[in-house]
């Protein structure tokens, strides 16, 4: 009787172990390792939402439904030749060396350099609409997602919602200050999460923010908001609204001076340069480096000094006297 007792017990709990808990099916997606990544001299000629530097001088561009490439200096390789199309948003190289591919219809996947893992709200994403990647000092990644923040230790998520303080479930981007405050952009009001709790921001104008794209923190320690209605700096206390020019991107150079992309109006968008020695004067210097009717998008300054930006059709560089458009052999010439 006492044998039977125990097998009783053994089988209850190979039921509980194996029938009551929820079994996630690994993902069957169609990477295709036998495609060989597409090689060229030009780059992607599709819209170009972000530009991230990589390891070894190498460059990153996240490339609407084009894919992910990367500039090695001489010619163009598509990373995402094997997943296939997907609207892709932004691109990472961790520390590690890996490369990670957020979208905005698939989640997030993850290139060793030789095999591919996939993440969605399966794995524990909050949400397959990714807008941003971001590796904290910690080496923590994070995503800005549609649904919220999600941080990825390398074995699990936790996800951040407006029920534990964080202003707007839709994101665009994060950005580690150097404090250690993170910092969110939305579709909303930005916040910061000290790492215990969460503070929201509202400028003085009697307007707020409507949608933030973009934050960076200068040299000095203030903090930069790109916003649909212009362009602001946050000094810790005050904020000053610098420019009405839309910033979809903000990058601080090595000589200090503020670059953005984005509108000047509903027909025209522009590279435009704003000089280090104005910056906090009432009426800072803008320099209009290029402007027209596609949209300007991701920002980058290269090891080099050099300026990248994204177009909707394309990237193009700025050396500091010519600008060379690389969606094809002939632009470049």
């Amino acid at each position: 009787m006492k044998y039977i007792h125990l097998y009783t017990l053994f089988l209850m709990l190979v039921c509980h172990t194996s029938c009551g808990q929820k079994q996630t099916e690994p993902h069957k997606d169609n990477i295709n390792y036998d495609i060989k990544d597409t090689v060229t001299s030009y780059g992607p000629s599709t819209m170009v939402r972000n530009i991230k530097q990589g390891r070894n001088g190498t460059i990153l561009f996240a490339a609407s439904w084009g894919g992910v490439f990367r500039y090695d200096g001489k010619s163009f390789t598509n990373v995402t030749s094997k997943i296939g199309s997907h609207r892709y948003w932004d691109v990472l190289e961790d520390r590690r060396g890996n490369l990670w591919f957020a979208s905005t219809d698939s989640g997030v996947y993850n290139y060793n350099g030789k095999t591919f893992q996939h993440f969605t709200t399966r794995e524990g994403l909050a949400n397959n609409r990714v807008m941003c990647i971001y590796e904290d000092k910690a080496g923590n990644i994070w995503f800005a997602t549609g649904g919220g923040a999600s941080r990825y230790d390398g074995k699990s998520f936790r996800n951040f919602t407006t029920k534990e303080g964080l202003s707007n479930n839709n994101l665009t981007t994060i950005m580690e200050d150097k404090t250690g405050k993170l910092w969110f952009s939305t579709r909303g009001e930005p916040c910061f999460y000290d790492g215990k709790t969460f503070t929201t921001l509202t400028n003085k104008d009697g307007k707020g923010f409507r949608n933030v794209w973009s934050i960076i923190e200068d040299k000095k320690g203030s903090i930069w908001f790109g916003d649909v209605d212009g362009l602001w700096r946050y000094d810790g206390r005050t904020f000053t609204k610098v420019s009405q020019r839309w910033a979809y991107a903000i990058i601080e150079d090595k000589k200090g001076n503020i670059w953005t992309t984005g509108e000047v109006n509903l027909k025209v968008s522009a590279l435009s340069r704003y000089d280090a020695k104005s910056l906090y004067n009432k009426k800072p210097t803008v320099t209009e480096i290029m402007s027209g009717p596609p949209a300007f998008l991701g920002l980058l300054e290269a090891n080099d000094g050099s300026i990248w930006f994204g177009s909707g059709g394309g990237v193009y560089r700025y050396d500091g006297k010519t600008i060379t458009d690389f969606k094809s052999k002939e632009g470049q010439q």
